[in-house]
């Protein structure tokens, strides 16, 4: 069943062609600071904010983070978890995901049983999402033991995406990997575009607007932000993305 973030998601996208989210990864960070960035980026023109991690989360401070920024903005916040410690009670909604090509069960399934209960006696929106790491995917790739498919390799990422419409996941995320330096080619996103059917994210390595118009013309709905907006001065890129996937 499609609960309300998701169809929010679907009427933005609809409206947009592309959307930009930010990706707040909280370890480290302090209230003040993420607050300062929610501000900074919801006035530059973001449409969503995805909360999460690839390392181990201190729940307790990822409910206190994930209430303040409730009471911040009035954007969707949906979880994006990288273990059974990042839900909270206090998001709209979380993405839940498999990580398709992993080689550890865990990820795969595991972590969905464990956590499920949870979310339920939360009440939170789910919404089931396939999670392909393609190339090396970083800090992701290695605490997630994926076999990241190789960039020239598109067909392999469309065939995982179309065995996850099967499935009946309802949206694939292509993960390049919190702090690469290049982004997915576009070669790669428009073969999954092509053949599946849903709302396709794409994160990793997006750093200009240059990237995000590429990414954005191969087909991708959503793009994530991450990396840039931890430089102190991320604005005036953040900002030319934002308006070159108006025009």
């Amino acid at each position: 069943m499609i609960g309300a973030t998701e169809k929010k998601l679907k009427n933005i996208i609809k409206k947009n062609r592309t959307i930009c989210f930010i990706l707040i990864d909280h370890e480290n960070k302090s209230k003040k600071q993420i607050i300062e960035t929610i501000k900074k980026t919801e006035k530059i023109g973001i449409h969503g904010i995805l909360i999460g991690g690839s390392t181990a989360t201190d729940q307790n401070e990822l409910d206190i983070i994930t209430k303040t920024i409730k009471s911040t903005t009035s954007l969707p916040i949906i979880l994006f978890p990288g273990n059974i410690t990042g839900i909270s009670r206090n998001a709209d909604a979380i993405l839940f995901s498999s990580l398709l090509n992993s080689n550890n069960p865990y990820f795969i399934i595991q972590a969905q049983m464990l956590s499920a209960p949870l979310i339920k006696k939360y009440n939170l929106e789910s919404i089931p999402m396939g999670y392909i790491i393609i190339g090396n995917g970083g800090t992701t790739g290695y605490i997630g033991n994926a076999r990241g498919i190789p960039t020239e390799k598109g067909d392999i990422a469309a065939m995982y995406a179309l065995a996850a419409q099967y499935m009946g996941m309802r949206v694939i995320y292509l993960e390049g990997g919190s702090g690469v330096t290049q982004p997915i080619p576009s070669t790669l996103i428009k073969k999954v575009r092509k053949i599946f059917n849903g709302i396709l994210i794409v994160g990793g390595g997006i750093r200009s607007a240059e990237d995000a118009i590429k990414i954005s013309n191969a087909g991708a709905d959503i793009i994530v932000i991450g990396t840039l907006i931890e430089e102190k001065e991320f604005e005036y890129k953040l900002k030319e993305i934002i308006n070159i996937l108006k025009k």
